[in-house]
């Protein structure tokens, strides 16, 4: 029962001998183990060593408490696993790159994949998607594969960040002007930087890439065509689109800051006003996203600009960046 914990069965025999006697003497133990007194000797020294039992007195033993004993080598024995794994997921991605550039010097080819077809497509994305382990890089901008913006797929978006944030997952994306136009898709995104995603905000961007786990990255072929891809492997563009992502990262605004929870902060409303604003949304596209009338994201606007006693909307991006909110 114990041996997930490192107790053999002779050892964990011997345990359950402890625990039955506030105090147990050696003879004693070796008679209900069915051991002599040496094998007996070595067992306690065992669970000493893991914590689960003490020597009271010279040849007297007692038990640690269960409940805080077992606990602690549970957590342990979770923790060395963990780092096991751990120390397993970066060997295997070690050889894969040997068994990815082994393949790259007999057949250079191998260095992009290119798939076509709506359904391949979608069927290949989605196997990157259950592999992401460690890193989820996005450079976000239409043509999309999926209904975004709709409910059932924010939904389903908003699920799976959530699982990988759950697992440690370095999630960051990149979106532009394009990328919040669809009905509900400003919502979405915000929503994905609540839960944790990092999430910025360009006005533009040539075109979209998703890199998964810095050892593939997923490019359209063509930008208005949504269902021809290129899958990039380790390699020199490989890492020249891992470059530019980190560049794009830079230069983008973050969509929130650590300035909203701050006393004198935006509220969240305020916020994604301010963003629109710096973007260069004009009134009826921001009454598009906030799906309000255009003369009440007019209101809102100006509510937002005598806020921050500004004249201009240029001037509120300006004291909006003075106050920390962007």
């Amino acid at each position: 029962m114990l041996e997930a914990v490192g107790v053999s069965r002779f050892d964990e025999e011997v345990y359950r001998a402890v625990l039955t006697e506030p105090r147990s003497a050696v003879r004693d133990l070796a008679e209900s183990a069915g051991a002599g007194a040496a094998r007996t000797r070595q067992a306690l020294k065992r669970l000493t060593a893991l914590g689960l039992v003490r020597r009271v007195e010279r040849s007297l033993w007692e038990a640690v408490s269960p409940q805080s004993a077992l606990s602690a080598l549970v957590h342990r024995r979770r923790s060395e696993t963990e780092t096991a794994f751990a120390r397993l997921e970066t060997e295997f991605a070690h050889l894969h790159r040997l068994h990815r550039a082994g393949q790259l010097r007999s057949d250079p080819g191998a260095l992009v994949e290119v798939l076509t077809g709506r359904e391949e497509t979608m069927r290949r994305v989605d196997e990157l998607s259950r592999s992401v382990t460690t890193h989820l890089w996005t450079l976000d901008k239409p043509p999309y594969l999926e209904a975004v913006g709709e409910p059932h797929h924010g939904e389903m978006e908003t699920a799976t960040t959530r699982e990988w944030l759950e697992r440690g997952v370095d999630i960051r994306g990149v979106y532009c002007l394009e990328s919040i136009e669809p009905p509900g898709r400003l919502e979405t995104i915000l929503n994905l930087a609540a839960l944790g995603e990092q999430s910025r905000l360009l006005p533009h961007l040539p075109f979209k890439a998703r890199i998964v786990d810095r050892r593939i990255a997923v490019v359209p072929l063509a930008g208005g065509i949504q269902d021809s891809i290129m899958l990039v492997h380790p390699s020199g563009l490989l890492d020249g689109l891992m470059e530019l992502f980190e560049a794009y990262w830079e230069r983008a605004e973050p969509m929130f800051s650590d300035g909203l929870g701050a006393v004198e902060g935006p509220s969240e409303e305020e916020l994604v006003l301010v963003r629109l604003l710096h973007a260069g949304y004009k009134d009826q596209a921001i009454a598009r996203q906030l799906g309000v009338s255009v003369r009440t994201a007019t209101r809102r606007v100006a509510a937002l600009l005598k806020r921050l006693n500004a004249d201009t909307r240029f001037q509120a991006g300006v004291k909006a960046r003075e106050r920390g909110w962007v």
